[in-house]
């Protein structure tokens, strides 16, 4: 445990956020199973909003390094291809 008060300051932060990237990726993580549910049943619509969503919350993930920007990019890509395949 911390002693210091900026060791302790640092260890609040930490710990909000974490909580933060947490939510973020949690949520990612079920957009994009609703645009991979979509592409299963053959849903175009539903697919193309949720891959909208995606994109941003993605794109969002990239820029703020929750995960790698390549990684966004790549994840993408390939939902992307996904719902093209469909039509």
């Amino acid at each position: 445990m911390a002693n210091h008060v900026s060791a302790l300051k640092r260890s609040r932060q930490d710990q909000k956020k974490r909580l933060q990237n947490r939510t973020q990726k949690s949520a990612m993580r079920t957009v994009i199973k609703k645009v991979l549910v979509a592409v299963e049943a053959g849903d175009k619509d539903t697919a193309t909003v949720a891959l909208r969503q995606a994109t941003s919350l993605l794109d969002r993930a990239g820029r703020k390094n929750q995960i790698h920007a390549s990684q966004a990019s790549r994840r993408v890509s390939r939902l992307n291809a996904k719902v093209k395949a469909i039509a």
